[in-house]
């Protein structure tokens, strides 16, 4: 999406930031089974004009079916937490041999989903700062 020439103007920032607003919204209408008028009222209360609440309902209707059999696979709990290992690394050089300097945690989630009893593992790297976040 960030190589869409109509959003090359956007801040990537800024562009995630609604990519996960309207990431966020979706779900939780498919999570509540909410029908289009609550979803109109929410989108109205945050001041969409009307073209786009209608665009955006009929999308919504069209792949709600695909939605809710995507969160009913997704279980009826959250992953348990069971261990945390983590490691750091320090990266010196990146694939185009410039010296980056760049610290990095590479920390490992062993997860638990109490629907089915099954245990994995959940694995990325992160900065500092986002390590705090997490934290």
């Amino acid at each position: 999406i960030l190589d869409d020439p109509d959003l090359k103007d956007i801040d990537p920032t800024v562009l995630k930031h609604c990519h996960a607003a309207a990431a966020t919204c979706i779900l939780e209408a498919g999570k509540q089974k909410a029908d289009i008028s609550a979803i109109s009222a929410c989108l109205e209360d945050c001041k969409l004009d009307k073209e786009r609440i209608e665009q955006f309902c009929t999308e919504y209707q069209k792949n709600k079916d695909a939605l809710e059999i995507l969160l009913g696979s997704i279980g009826r709990s959250p992953l348990h937490i069971t261990d945390v290992s983590w490691r750091l690394e320090y990266q010196i050089k990146n694939n185009q041999l410039h010296k980056t300097y760049q610290p990095s945690y590479l920390v490992t989630l062993n997860v638990e989903n109490s629907d089915s009893g099954s245990h994995s593992d959940v694995s990325f790297s992160c900065t500092m700062e986002q390590l705090q976040v997490l934290v």
